[in-house]
Protein backbone atom coordinates (compact mmCIF):
# COMPACT_ATOMS: atom_id res chain seq x y z
CA UNK A 1 0.00 0.00 0.00
CA UNK A 2 1.15 3.53 -0.80
CA UNK A 3 0.55 6.90 0.82
CA UNK A 4 1.05 9.89 -1.48
CA UNK A 5 1.55 13.26 0.23
CA UNK A 6 1.54 16.27 -2.07
CA UNK A 7 3.41 19.10 -0.38
CA UNK A 8 4.95 16.48 1.91
CA UNK A 9 8.10 18.51 2.58
CA UNK A 10 6.11 21.11 4.52
CA UNK A 11 5.14 21.46 8.16
CA UNK A 12 2.02 19.26 8.20
CA UNK A 13 3.43 16.81 5.65
CA UNK A 14 6.52 16.21 7.79
CA UNK A 15 4.43 15.41 10.85
CA UNK A 16 2.11 13.14 8.87
CA UNK A 17 5.13 11.26 7.46
CA UNK A 18 6.45 10.74 10.99
CA UNK A 19 3.05 9.39 12.05
CA UNK A 20 2.77 7.03 9.07
CA UNK A 21 6.29 5.71 9.68
CA UNK A 22 5.28 5.02 13.26
CA UNK A 23 1.86 3.45 12.64
CA UNK A 24 2.30 1.82 9.22
CA UNK A 25 6.01 1.05 8.78
CA UNK A 26 5.19 -1.62 6.20
CA UNK A 27 3.77 0.94 3.74
CA UNK A 28 5.46 3.18 1.18
CA UNK A 29 5.25 6.93 1.77
CA UNK A 30 5.88 9.18 -1.23
CA UNK A 31 6.46 12.91 -0.89
CA UNK A 32 5.39 14.76 -4.06
CA UNK A 33 6.82 18.27 -3.75
CA UNK A 34 8.89 20.90 -5.54
CA UNK A 35 11.03 21.44 -2.43
CA UNK A 36 13.41 18.70 -1.34
CA UNK A 37 13.30 17.91 2.42
CA UNK A 38 15.84 19.78 4.52
CA UNK A 39 16.30 22.64 2.06
CA UNK A 40 15.21 26.27 2.49
CA UNK A 41 12.04 27.51 0.86
CA UNK A 42 13.19 30.39 -1.37
CA UNK A 43 9.82 32.16 -1.35
CA UNK A 44 9.66 32.49 2.46
CA UNK A 45 12.08 34.76 4.34
CA UNK A 46 13.89 33.09 7.26
CA UNK A 47 12.17 29.77 6.49
CA UNK A 48 13.32 26.83 8.63
CA UNK A 49 12.64 23.28 7.40
CA UNK A 50 10.28 21.22 9.56
CA UNK A 51 13.00 18.59 10.17
CA UNK A 52 15.07 18.56 13.33
CA UNK A 53 18.85 18.73 13.08
CA UNK A 54 20.14 15.46 11.67
CA UNK A 55 16.65 14.12 10.95
CA UNK A 56 15.76 12.71 7.56
CA UNK A 57 12.19 12.62 6.32
CA UNK A 58 11.00 9.01 6.21
CA UNK A 59 9.48 9.16 2.75
CA UNK A 60 10.59 8.82 -0.86
CA UNK A 61 10.96 12.23 -2.46
CA UNK A 62 9.44 12.66 -5.91
CA UNK A 63 9.99 16.06 -7.47
CA UNK A 64 6.53 17.20 -8.49
CA UNK A 65 4.95 20.51 -9.48
CA UNK A 66 1.20 20.15 -9.03
CA UNK A 67 0.63 23.06 -11.39
CA UNK A 68 1.39 20.51 -14.12
CA UNK A 69 -0.05 17.02 -14.77
CA UNK A 70 1.46 14.53 -12.33
CA UNK A 71 3.81 11.89 -13.72
CA UNK A 72 5.48 9.28 -11.52
CA UNK A 73 8.73 7.39 -12.07
CA UNK A 74 8.24 3.92 -13.56
CA UNK A 75 9.43 2.36 -10.29
CA UNK A 76 6.30 3.55 -8.42
CA UNK A 77 3.15 1.48 -8.85
CA UNK A 78 -0.03 3.11 -7.49
CA UNK A 79 -3.00 0.90 -6.63
CA UNK A 80 -6.68 1.48 -5.90
CA UNK A 81 -5.98 0.83 -2.21
CA UNK A 82 -3.66 3.81 -1.88
CA UNK A 83 -4.37 7.10 -0.09
CA UNK A 84 -3.64 10.66 -1.18
CA UNK A 85 -3.11 13.50 1.30
CA UNK A 86 -3.22 16.78 -0.62
CA UNK A 87 -1.31 19.48 1.25
CA UNK A 88 0.24 21.26 -1.75
CA UNK A 89 -0.72 24.93 -1.68
CA UNK A 90 0.38 28.53 -1.82
CA UNK A 91 -0.93 29.70 1.53
CA UNK A 92 0.97 32.56 3.14
CA UNK A 93 -1.31 35.59 3.01
CA UNK A 94 -0.46 38.34 2.41
CA UNK A 95 2.72 37.35 0.62
CA UNK A 96 2.07 36.28 -2.98
CA UNK A 97 0.69 37.80 -6.18
CA UNK A 98 -2.99 36.92 -6.55
CA UNK A 99 -2.54 34.64 -9.55
CA UNK A 100 -0.17 32.33 -7.63
CA UNK A 101 -2.94 31.26 -5.23
CA UNK A 102 -5.19 30.30 -8.14
CA UNK A 103 -2.44 28.72 -10.21
CA UNK A 104 -1.27 26.35 -7.49
CA UNK A 105 -4.40 25.76 -5.43
CA UNK A 106 -6.88 25.32 -8.28
CA UNK A 107 -4.69 23.78 -10.99
CA UNK A 108 -3.11 21.63 -8.31
CA UNK A 109 -6.50 20.29 -7.21
CA UNK A 110 -7.39 19.48 -10.81
CA UNK A 111 -4.15 17.62 -11.44
CA UNK A 112 -4.23 15.71 -8.15
CA UNK A 113 -7.80 14.58 -8.74
CA UNK A 114 -6.87 13.54 -12.29
CA UNK A 115 -3.97 11.54 -10.82
CA UNK A 116 -6.38 9.76 -8.45
CA UNK A 117 -8.77 9.13 -11.35
CA UNK A 118 -6.03 7.66 -13.56
CA UNK A 119 -4.97 5.07 -10.99
CA UNK A 120 -8.38 4.35 -9.46
CA UNK A 121 -7.35 5.69 -6.03
CA UNK A 122 -10.46 5.97 -3.86
CA UNK A 123 -9.30 7.68 -0.67
CA UNK A 124 -8.21 11.30 -0.36
CA UNK A 125 -7.74 13.89 2.37
CA UNK A 126 -7.64 17.55 1.37
CA UNK A 127 -6.33 20.19 3.72
CA UNK A 128 -8.34 23.32 3.02
CA UNK A 129 -8.46 26.37 5.27
CA UNK A 130 -10.84 28.53 7.28
CA UNK A 131 -10.23 31.27 4.70
CA UNK A 132 -13.31 30.21 2.63
CA UNK A 133 -15.48 31.46 5.51
CA UNK A 134 -14.23 35.00 5.04
CA UNK A 135 -13.18 37.45 7.74
CA UNK A 136 -15.96 38.03 10.29
CA UNK A 137 -16.47 37.77 14.05
CA UNK A 138 -19.44 35.38 13.94
CA UNK A 139 -18.90 31.72 14.84
CA UNK A 140 -18.49 29.52 11.76
CA UNK A 141 -19.89 26.02 11.42
CA UNK A 142 -19.33 23.52 8.63
CA UNK A 143 -22.80 24.47 7.38
CA UNK A 144 -22.00 28.22 7.29
CA UNK A 145 -22.21 29.71 3.80
CA UNK A 146 -18.64 30.42 2.63
CA UNK A 147 -17.99 34.06 1.70
CA UNK A 148 -14.24 34.23 1.00
CA UNK A 149 -12.81 37.70 0.60
CA UNK A 150 -9.19 36.95 -0.34
CA UNK A 151 -7.63 35.25 -3.38
CA UNK A 152 -6.36 32.53 -1.06
CA UNK A 153 -9.81 31.87 0.42
CA UNK A 154 -11.46 31.88 -3.01
CA UNK A 155 -8.86 29.47 -4.42
CA UNK A 156 -9.29 27.09 -1.49
CA UNK A 157 -13.08 27.05 -1.83
CA UNK A 158 -12.81 26.28 -5.55
CA UNK A 159 -10.31 23.52 -4.74
CA UNK A 160 -12.80 22.02 -2.29
CA UNK A 161 -15.43 21.91 -5.03
CA UNK A 162 -12.97 20.22 -7.43
CA UNK A 163 -12.29 17.52 -4.85
CA UNK A 164 -16.01 17.07 -4.21
CA UNK A 165 -16.64 16.65 -7.93
CA UNK A 166 -13.96 13.95 -7.99
CA UNK A 167 -15.61 12.15 -5.06
CA UNK A 168 -19.06 11.93 -6.67
CA UNK A 169 -17.52 10.80 -9.95
CA UNK A 170 -16.84 7.24 -8.83
CA UNK A 171 -18.27 4.50 -6.66
CA UNK A 172 -17.02 4.15 -3.06
CA UNK A 173 -14.73 7.18 -3.20
CA UNK A 174 -13.85 8.60 0.19
CA UNK A 175 -13.03 12.30 0.69
CA UNK A 176 -12.26 14.12 3.92
CA UNK A 177 -11.83 17.90 3.76
CA UNK A 178 -10.40 19.61 6.83
CA UNK A 179 -10.48 23.31 7.59
CA UNK A 180 -7.90 23.79 10.37
CA UNK A 181 -7.58 26.82 12.57
CA UNK A 182 -4.04 28.01 13.36
CA UNK A 183 -1.85 24.90 13.29
CA UNK A 184 1.03 24.95 15.77
CA UNK A 185 3.91 22.68 16.72
CA UNK A 186 7.50 21.85 15.81
CA UNK A 187 8.58 23.46 12.53
CA UNK A 188 5.57 25.77 12.25
CA UNK A 189 7.44 28.94 11.20
CA UNK A 190 4.21 30.84 11.78
CA UNK A 191 1.85 32.66 14.11
CA UNK A 192 2.46 30.78 17.36
CA UNK A 193 6.23 30.84 16.90
CA UNK A 194 6.18 34.60 16.32
CA UNK A 195 3.86 35.03 19.29
CA UNK A 196 6.17 33.15 21.65
CA UNK A 197 9.30 35.04 20.60
CA UNK A 198 7.39 38.32 20.68
CA UNK A 199 6.37 37.68 24.29
CA UNK A 200 9.81 36.44 25.25
CA UNK A 201 11.52 39.46 23.71
CA UNK A 202 9.04 41.96 25.14
CA UNK A 203 7.91 42.84 21.61
CA UNK A 204 4.33 41.58 21.73
CA UNK A 205 1.35 43.54 22.96
CA UNK A 206 -2.35 42.84 22.52
CA UNK A 207 -3.25 44.77 19.35
CA UNK A 208 -6.33 46.72 20.38
CA UNK A 209 -8.15 43.87 22.20
CA UNK A 210 -7.58 40.74 24.30
CA UNK A 211 -10.75 38.81 23.45
CA UNK A 212 -9.98 38.02 19.81
CA UNK A 213 -10.79 34.35 19.24
CA UNK A 214 -8.03 32.34 17.57
CA UNK A 215 -9.19 28.81 16.83
CA UNK A 216 -6.20 26.48 16.76
CA UNK A 217 -5.09 22.84 16.61
CA UNK A 218 -1.87 21.03 17.48
CA UNK A 219 -0.17 19.65 14.35
CA UNK A 220 0.28 16.17 15.84
CA UNK A 221 -3.42 16.11 16.71
CA UNK A 222 -4.39 17.25 13.22
CA UNK A 223 -2.46 14.51 11.42
CA UNK A 224 -3.75 11.87 13.83
CA UNK A 225 -7.31 13.02 13.14
CA UNK A 226 -6.82 12.93 9.38
CA UNK A 227 -5.47 9.38 9.51
CA UNK A 228 -8.30 8.43 11.87
CA UNK A 229 -10.88 9.63 9.33
CA UNK A 230 -9.17 7.70 6.51
CA UNK A 231 -9.51 4.56 8.62
CA UNK A 232 -13.02 5.22 9.99
CA UNK A 233 -14.85 6.71 7.01
CA UNK A 234 -16.25 4.28 4.43
CA UNK A 235 -17.25 6.48 1.50
CA UNK A 236 -18.71 9.87 0.63
CA UNK A 237 -17.50 13.41 1.30
CA UNK A 238 -17.13 14.93 4.75
CA UNK A 239 -16.01 18.32 6.02
CA UNK A 240 -14.54 19.14 9.43
CA UNK A 241 -13.45 22.32 11.12
CA UNK A 242 -10.31 21.36 13.02
CA UNK A 243 -9.74 23.19 16.28
CA UNK A 244 -10.14 22.85 20.01
CA UNK A 245 -13.70 23.26 21.24
CA UNK A 246 -14.43 25.86 22.42
CA UNK A 247 -11.92 28.00 20.54
CA UNK A 248 -9.58 30.08 22.70
CA UNK A 249 -9.05 33.82 22.97
CA UNK A 250 -5.64 35.33 22.29
CA UNK A 251 -5.38 36.14 26.01
CA UNK A 252 -5.94 32.49 26.94
CA UNK A 253 -3.31 31.40 24.40
CA UNK A 254 -0.76 33.92 25.68
CA UNK A 255 -1.27 33.00 29.33
CA UNK A 256 -1.07 29.27 28.60
CA UNK A 257 2.09 29.78 26.57
CA UNK A 258 3.66 31.80 29.38
CA UNK A 259 2.72 29.18 31.97
CA UNK A 260 4.06 26.22 30.00
CA UNK A 261 7.35 27.87 29.01
CA UNK A 262 7.97 29.74 32.26
CA UNK A 263 7.80 33.24 30.78
CA UNK A 264 7.17 35.88 33.45
CA UNK A 265 6.65 38.92 31.23
CA UNK A 266 3.47 40.94 31.43
CA UNK A 267 1.77 41.67 28.11
CA UNK A 268 0.27 45.15 27.69
CA UNK A 269 -2.57 46.15 25.39
CA UNK A 270 -1.99 48.95 22.89
CA UNK A 271 -5.03 50.86 21.61
CA UNK A 272 -5.67 51.05 17.88
CA UNK A 273 -4.97 54.76 17.62
CA UNK A 274 -1.38 53.98 18.58
CA UNK A 275 -0.73 50.54 17.08
CA UNK A 276 -1.89 51.09 13.50
CA UNK A 277 0.37 54.12 12.77
CA UNK A 278 3.23 52.31 14.51
CA UNK A 279 2.67 49.18 12.39
CA UNK A 280 2.78 51.32 9.25
CA UNK A 281 6.15 52.78 10.27
CA UNK A 282 7.59 49.37 11.24
CA UNK A 283 6.28 47.86 8.01
CA UNK A 284 8.08 50.54 6.04
CA UNK A 285 11.30 49.51 7.83
CA UNK A 286 11.06 45.95 6.52
CA UNK A 287 8.47 44.47 8.89
CA UNK A 288 10.70 42.92 11.61
CA UNK A 289 8.81 40.20 13.55
CA UNK A 290 6.33 40.19 10.69
CA UNK A 291 4.74 43.45 11.87
CA UNK A 292 2.83 45.45 9.25
CA UNK A 293 -0.68 46.95 9.08
CA UNK A 294 -2.11 43.93 7.21
CA UNK A 295 -0.87 41.49 9.84
CA UNK A 296 -2.09 43.69 12.70
CA UNK A 297 -5.57 43.82 11.15
CA UNK A 298 -5.42 40.05 10.74
CA UNK A 299 -4.55 39.68 14.43
CA UNK A 300 -7.58 41.76 15.41
CA UNK A 301 -10.11 39.64 13.50
CA UNK A 302 -11.37 36.51 15.26
CA UNK A 303 -10.91 33.14 13.58
CA UNK A 304 -14.01 31.89 15.32
CA UNK A 305 -14.72 28.41 13.97
CA UNK A 306 -16.67 25.76 15.84
CA UNK A 307 -14.95 22.42 16.49
CA UNK A 308 -18.01 20.66 17.91
CA UNK A 309 -18.38 18.27 14.96
CA UNK A 310 -14.78 17.09 15.41
CA UNK A 311 -15.28 16.77 19.18
CA UNK A 312 -18.34 14.54 18.58
CA UNK A 313 -16.78 12.46 15.77
CA UNK A 314 -15.52 9.70 18.02
CA UNK A 315 -11.91 10.77 17.61
CA UNK A 316 -10.08 10.61 20.99
CA UNK A 317 -7.98 13.74 21.53
CA UNK A 318 -4.47 12.93 22.72
CA UNK A 319 -3.53 16.35 24.13
CA UNK A 320 -5.33 19.22 25.82
CA UNK A 321 -4.23 22.65 24.62
CA UNK A 322 -1.79 23.08 27.52
CA UNK A 323 -0.47 19.53 27.06
CA UNK A 324 0.09 20.23 23.36
CA UNK A 325 2.13 23.34 24.17
CA UNK A 326 4.13 21.30 26.70
CA UNK A 327 4.80 18.58 24.12
CA UNK A 328 5.98 21.22 21.63
CA UNK A 329 8.20 22.78 24.32
CA UNK A 330 9.66 19.33 25.05
CA UNK A 331 10.36 18.84 21.33
CA UNK A 332 12.55 21.94 21.61
CA UNK A 333 14.40 20.53 24.64
CA UNK A 334 12.48 23.10 26.74
CA UNK A 335 14.63 25.89 25.31
CA UNK A 336 11.85 27.74 23.47
CA UNK A 337 9.23 27.24 20.78
CA UNK A 338 10.07 27.03 17.09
Amino acid sequence: MNYFITGGTGFIGTHLTNLLNETHPECNVYNLDIVEPGTPLPTVKDYKPALKKGQKLGSTFVRCDVRKPIELPASIHPTSEDVIFNFAAVHRTPGHPNYEYFETNIRGAEHICAFAERYGIKKMVFTSSIAPYGAAEEEKFESTLPTPNTPYGISKLVAEKIHMAWQVGGEDRQLTIVRPGVVFGWGENGNFTRLYWGIRGGKFAYPGRKDTIKACIYVKELVKFMLYRVEHHEYGAELYNCCYEPAYTIEHIVEAMKKVTGLKRSVPMIPNWIIMPAAAVIGAMGAPMGICPARVRKLQISTNICGKKLAESGYPFHWTFEEALTDWFDDNDRLGLK
